[in-house]
């Protein structure tokens, strides 16, 4: 029997976005819990490239986002055929391997984790060359598992829901290697009894509904538009906005705030705090990602869903529908009507906030941990696909 106390855990997110980062963080939390772990690294693989592989992958998914989201929500679908692109992209990884190779071959981990498909599928590249020796294992980090997070070489999938878990078992992924184990979040995330107390410990009216609205971590959402929409609600309401990493577009809401008066309004930058707010908001209104989606559910924390990124925040947002746990609102106009509509009907909005329970995963960091270091015991043999299998399924 292997002695657990040497393992030496390697987890890799990358900076693109931050639901990838976050769900690292989950894991090396769940992972330095534990004390049969030796070492534990965790790092953003795009620090092993050069400045415009960097670039290309954080920057450019940012511009996209704000600047064309239906080229982003085009180029989502095009690249979701199984297996189309994986030659492609992985020629271009490999241009900007050697520090990630050096790296590896220094620290020598035992278990790889990678939160991202592009750590992903230059691991399992380097596993298949016999370049490195270590266990890979991916963790999806949406409700729907994209063509390019298939890798030929592997030890485990760890995926958002059942159906992700069908999806990569008709494509040739062996069922024993996909565990359904929901996206890791962070411990913090958990709820509290009632509203009440965590209403007054931020200075709100326990009496008052929250309205938490959330531009997510990089600030990017339509938020001053949602204010004013909220704005002709004719119920009392407290409204937090988070405006993320984004101090041009905490001055502009800050600035509309100043000049609407129906409500209150607190606004925050990047917060550290948004597991507080969430647990004392009554209704989240913003983008599905699908940490933040998660760590909703984990709140029993009821959606309204507001321009989801086309691609994978759309999959997202199908998700939430269709499990109860968010309604979606497409036009600003009528935004304060469906907000109303809820909060009037409490047995609604409590329906929703079981089923966000219901479909909670808040224990997947710590199920994904206990598994990878139950497998030490008896390490599993990688997974090759072969490149002609299962490719038209």
């Amino acid at each position: 029997m292997k002695n657990l106390e040497s393992i030496r855990v390697l987890i890799l997110s990358t900076s693109a976005g931050t639901g990838h980062v976050r769900a690292a963080e989950a894991l090396e939390k769940a992972f330095l819990e534990d004390p049969r772990v030796g070492q534990v690294i965790c790092v953003d693989a795009l620090k092993f490239t050069n400045k415009i592989f960097r670039d290309f992958y954080s920057k450019l998914y940012i511009q996209l986002v704000e600047r064309a989201p239906s080229f982003l929500g085009w180029w989502y679908r095009t690249t979701d055929e199984p297996w189309k692109t994986d030659k492609m992209r992985l020629m271009l990884d490999r241009l900007n391997t050697k520090p990630l190779i050096d790296f590896i071959s220094r620290y020598r981990p035992q278990v790889t984790v990678c939160t991202h498909f592009l750590p992903a599928e230059i691991i399992s590249y380097l596993i298949s060359q016999k370049k490195i020796d270590c266990r890979l294992s991916i963790v999806v980090t949406d409700f729907h598992c994209h063509a390019m997070w298939l890798c030929r070489v592997f030890h485990r999938y760890f995926v958002a829901n059942e159906e992700s878990k069908i999806h990569l078992i008709n494509l040739g992924i062996p069922k024993e290697r996909i565990i359904f184990s929901g996206i890791p979040i962070d411990p913090i995330f958990k709820p509290s009894p009632s509203k009440i107390e965590p209403k007054k410990s931020l200075g709100f009216d326990p009496e008052l509904p929250v309205i938490l609205i959330s531009a997510g971590a990089l600030g990017v959402s339509p938020a001053e538009a949602i204010l004013e929409s909220l704005e002709t609600l004719q119920m009392p309401i407290q409204i937090v906005v988070v405006c993320g990493k984004n101090p041009q577009m905490e001055e502009k809401i800050r600035t509309k705030a100043s000049k609407l008066s129906n409500h209150t309004i607190r606004i925050y930058g990047f917060t550290d705090s948004m597991h507080k707010l969430m647990d004392a908001a009554d209704l989240f209104i913003g983008k599905p990602g699908g940490l933040t989606a998660s760590e909703a559910m984990a709140m029993g924390l009821p959606m309204i869903i507001i321009s989801p990124i086309p691609g994978q925040e759309e999959f997202n947002s199908d998700y939430l529908l269709e499990k109860g746990v968010a309604i979606k609102c497409n036009e600003f106009t009528t935004l304060a009507y469906k907000v109303s509509y809820l909060l009037s009907h409490p047995q609604k909005l409590q329906q929703m906030r079981k089923n966000a329970f219901k479909h909670s995963t808040p224990k997947a960091a710590y199920k994904i941990v206990k598994i990878l270091l139950e497998d030490e015991l008896n390490p599993p043999e990688p997974v090759c696909l072969s490149p002609g299998q299962k490719e038209h399924a």
